[in-house]
């Protein structure tokens, strides 16, 4: 929640004085939240129009927000320094993560459960049809129903859907929408699970992550997932090898999965100034890279051109990376973090013998089980029964199963079925469902 959430929107401008104010042509229009049902834009014009608006009100608000953080905890050079950090999109998102999220608890309302019912049974125009009715009655106070929508969206990559209920949830919330995300393509060549090698770096990182990113280029793991969630300060020793080691990982082609990208990317703008020269080029290029892996050719070609003024070189030119996508930094060190994970595949159904048999290969000898869903779309209604038996199986065993990174229509039918404990602290021998954050 911003610094200025408190406030109301109507007197921004009697609270940001010497910030200008928004453009005419880009001004917002007469409220815009829901009254009783989801907005219905008239034209493709009116609905780019208030795209923009939305867009332009959302970055106004963290101008306001950044300006007034910036005076009181900013370290940046004195004003008329003529240093400036590169430029990001938007601020980074700053969240505690030393408690996961557990997942919610099932809503009351029967919109919720039979949407996910219809989802799971593949029905999906109907789901999204009961979901978006929803809005006018469950979704003015709760915001599980928005998050399902957005999931839905996503998962069948509908863009233009997911912006446009996107400014009714900026309008409705007073809070930035969710940012697109769609799920990665299933590569033909790729196994439909996998088990993952992940590491989750500390707080600081410097030259000591060498032997830990040799483990990872060494292994034989065709996916390798990599959480920047707690880096709050890097070197040049720490940028240089980290450097190297997602060229290579890139150039062997391995599927990476990077948690917590925007973290990493916010601390390396924090120590970069254009046109002050540093003892190595790493930091920009590790900037660079992490742009390109996140598919974010615009502001790499920003940074490209600060870096280009910085050191007066051709800076690097773009390539759209194949098998990487983005996830959630993991939210606690424990199970998961540094080891493996079994990613699940972008749709479960029954019969699934192979990927359970799989499921029960990965957990010989472990006590807590990780199961990935950040590529998952969605689970039958008998997948869901199928894989639930076979997980009680081992948690009758005295293992620890958690499903993390699960979208909400997912989520909510594993809670209708019974499955999933509440809360980091479940004991061992339970099942613990963790739904990706928004």
């Amino acid at each position: 929640m911003g610094l200025f959430s408190f406030l109301k929107r109507k007197n921004e401008a009697e609270l940001r004085p010497g910030l200008a104010p928004l453009p005419p042509d880009l001004a917002p229009a007469p409220d815009t939240r829901l009254r009783g049902e989801p907005s219905r834009l008239g034209t493709e014009a009116e609905r780019a129009r208030q795209r923009e608006i939305a867009r332009a009100t959302a970055a106004k608000i963290d101008e306001i927000e950044l300006a007034f953080a910036s005076d009181i905890f900013s370290d940046e050079p004195a004003w008329g320094s003529g240093a400036r950090h590169p430029a990001s999109s938007a601020p980074a998102a700053v969240a505690s993560v030393d408690q996961p999220d557990p997942a919610a608890a099932p809503a009351s309302a029967p919109a919720v459960d039979e949407s996910a019912i219809l989802y799971a049974n593949g029905q999906v125009a109907t789901a999204e049809q009961l979901l978006r009715e929803s809005l006018s009655t469950l979704g003015r106070h709760e915001r599980l129903p928005w998050w399902m929508l957005f999931d839905l969206y996503q998962a069948d990559g509908r863009e233009e859907a997911f912006e446009s209920i996107a400014i009714d949830y900026a309008s409705h919330f007073e809070t930035s929408p969710p940012a697109w995300k769609p799920l990665p393509p299933t590569a033909s060549d790729r196994p439909a699970a996998v088990v993952a090698l992940a590491e989750t770096f500390d707080a600081s990182l410097g030259a000591a992550v060498a032997p830990r990113l040799k483990r990872l280029l060494d292994a034989d793991a065709p996916t390798v997932r990599l959480d920047f969630g707690r880096v709050t300060r890097i070197d040049l020793d720490g940028a240089a090898c980290l450097l190297a080691a997602l060229q290579t990982l890139r150039a062997q082609g391995r599927e990476l999965v990077l948690a917590g990208a925007d973290t990493l990317m916010a601390t390396l703008r924090s120590m970069l100034a254009i046109g002050v020269r540093q003892a190595s080029q790493a930091p920009w290029l590790l900037l660079l890279e992490l742009l390109l892996l996140t598919h974010r050719e615009k502001e790499f070609e920003e940074a490209a051109m600060d870096y280009c003024v910085t050191y007066e070189v051709s800076p690097p030119s773009f390539e759209a990376p194949r098998r990487v996508s983005t996830a959630p930094a993991a939210p606690t060190a424990g199970a998961g973090a540094q080891g493996e994970r079994f990613m699940l595949p972008s749709v479960v159904s029954a019969p699934g013998g192979v990927l359970l048999d799989a499921i029960d290969a990965y957990a010989a000898g472990r006590e807590v089980l990780v199961l990935d869903c950040s590529r998952l779309a969605r689970i039958d209604y008998a997948g869901a029964g199928l894989l639930q038996a076979r997980l009680d199986a081992h948690v009758l065993a005295g293992e620890r199963v958690e499903l993390r990174e699960l979208n909400h229509l997912v989520a909510a039918l594993l809670r209708l079925l019974g499955m999933g404990r509440r809360g980091a602290g479940a004991e061992d021998g339970a099942i613990v469902l963790y739904p990706h954050r928004y």
